[in-house]
């Protein structure tokens, strides 16, 4: 049984509005990030390979009357539970690219690494007060000894997966990421993150949804999106041919109005496998690849992986043994470690050009423009096509794609994500119009904490885990928000 958290509460609350013009002036701009510190020369590199760590820990309504909580302290505290005996291990493997990176770096070696951290999680380990991993992510991010080698990639606050999240909550979702990013490590390391990585390596498919979802993330700042292989096709439906998952894509989104926009993409190539990066799989790939074409340029081809950072045996157990040798003994191969930021920005100061990147949409989306002509579509031209594909084509789905095939975030869900829908609803219905009129209201408390509630039952975790306890968890935090907002 969860407990009800009672009425009046007064939260500690984590930093995740109040200042979206600071931030958007923060984190618009075009300056280089990896360009002028780089030790790389693309004359030299064969080819490359970019490997990404993500971690996540979901918000419960778990903790002392209902209060809410990390999983992780949850894990702590119930020991017994399941594999929550891995709690100190899921807490050093949070920390330890702390130690590896400096360590290597001390041993005249030069790694690379991008991190992808919840919201979530980040203020578990302030609620938890746990300064040690905060501490040790704050040297590799802050000290520029170590800036060239590290990398963070946005993401959603509440790691909500994009396709079956309300399209408002969108850039809600990525603007409280980078409030609570600065917060922690700085205005001038939130300067620094240019590429996003989407919760689940979740994409959109429907034409709308990605459209905004791109929308926000430019006007957000982000230059680039990790995508999935099998979430993209090329405009004619075709797969993407194997060369192309290697360089820079072009991901194009077309709305329902005929209107487009553009975000470049690198893709992570194969399912959801932690031994990709475990065991150092994408080194060990880009040493069997090389140079190739980008328009009418030769460049090294870079092999990109992510893989969570801290599940399974394999990531806590192995990934210490494969990736500190990996750069170790990385010389001689013509094969080197690159970022993702660091990679096309590498590309483009060579001559590449936007036009040069093979062009994507998201899965399906061809299916929807052979009935629909782009240049006359309309709303109801677009949803008349998409309700004909459902009905005769068991292929068709507009649920997107992430990393794995055989999860859905939406079928089987209903009883969480129509109170999800119904939440965000009242939340706009109740702060849209004063925000508009007054943006100062996105700094009081009654917003931020409503925009909590909102956010949180957005959380994935509450679709991953079948009927039961999780599901448990979401309606007792739609509960909470739908009091705020009523």
């Amino acid at each position: 049984m969860i407990a009800t958290a009672p009425s009046k509460v007064t939260l500690d609350l984590p930093n995740i509005c109040g200042k979206e013009s600071e931030i958007n002036a923060i984190v618009n701009h075009n300056e280089p990030i990896f360009l002028h510190q780089t030790d790389l020369n693309l004359n030299n590199i064969k080819s490359g390979f970019a490997c990404a760590l993500h971690m996540h820990q979901p918000t419960i309504p778990a903790g002392q009357n209902g209060a809410l909580i990390c999983n992780l302290q949850h894990m702590f505290e119930h020991s017994g539970d399941g594999d929550n005996h891995n709690a100190s291990v899921f807490a050093w493997c949070y920390q330890r690219m702390g130690e590896f990176i400096p360590d290597l770096v001390a041993q005249g070696h030069s790694p690379r690494i991008m991190l992808d951290y919840s919201g979530n999680l980040l203020w578990g380990f302030q609620q938890m007060g746990r300064k040690d991993i905060l501490d040790k992510l704050t040297k590799i991010t802050c000290d520029p000894k170590y800036q060239p080698y590290v990398e963070w990639l946005g993401t959603m606050w509440s790691h909500t997966v994009a396709p079956s999240t309300p399209i408002p909550d969108l850039k809600l979702q990525i603007q409280a990421w980078q409030h609570h990013f600065a917060e922690i490590f700085g205005v001038e390391a939130l300067k620094r993150v240019k590429g996003f990585s989407p919760p689940e390596m979740h994409l959109p498919n429907h034409p709308d949804t990605l459209y905004e979802y791109i929308k926000a993330l430019k006007e957000c700042g982000y230059r680039w999106l990790l995508v999935q292989e099998h979430s993209v096709e090329r405009l004619d439906g075709s797969g993407i041919p194997t060369e192309d998952k290697y360089v820079p894509n072009k991901l194009i989104a077309r709305n329902s109005k005929g209107e487009t926009i553009s975000i470049k993409a690198l893709i992570k190539t194969q399912g959801s496998d932690t031994k990709l990066v475990a065991q150092m799989q994408p080194y060990h790939e880009a040493i069997s690849r090389g140079r190739q074409k980008l328009g009418n340029m030769e460049v090294p081809c870079c092999v990109t992986q992510i893989a969570d950072g801290e599940n399974g045996g394999v990531m806590m157990n192995e990934f210490p043994n494969g990736y500190n040798p990996t750069w170790q003994n990385i010389n001689g191969h013509g094969v080197v470690g690159f970022n993702g930021t660091e990679y096309i920005e590498l590309l483009e100061a060579a001559g590449v050009k936007e036009e040069d990147y093979p062009t994507c949409q998201a899965m399906n989306q061809h299916k929807i423009w052979k009935k629909v002509n782009p240049d006359q579509a309309t709303p109801e031209a677009v949803e008349k096509a998409i309700a004909e594909l459902k009905a005769t084509d068991h292929q068709f789905h507009m649920d997107g794609a992430s990393w794995t095939n055989n999860l859905s975030w939406v079928h089987g869900y209903e009883n969480v994500l129509e109170p999800m829908n119904k939440l965000s609803a009242m939340f706009h219905k109740k702060f849209d119009s004063l925000v508009a009129s007054d943006p100062s209201v996105t700094q009081r408390q009654d917003y931020k904490e409503a925009l909590l509630y909102n956010m949180l039952v957005q959380t994935s975790c509450f679709r991953y885990w079948g009927q039961g306890t999780w599901t448990d968890y979401a309606r007792e935090l739609y509960r909470r928000g739908e009091n705020l907002v009523k």
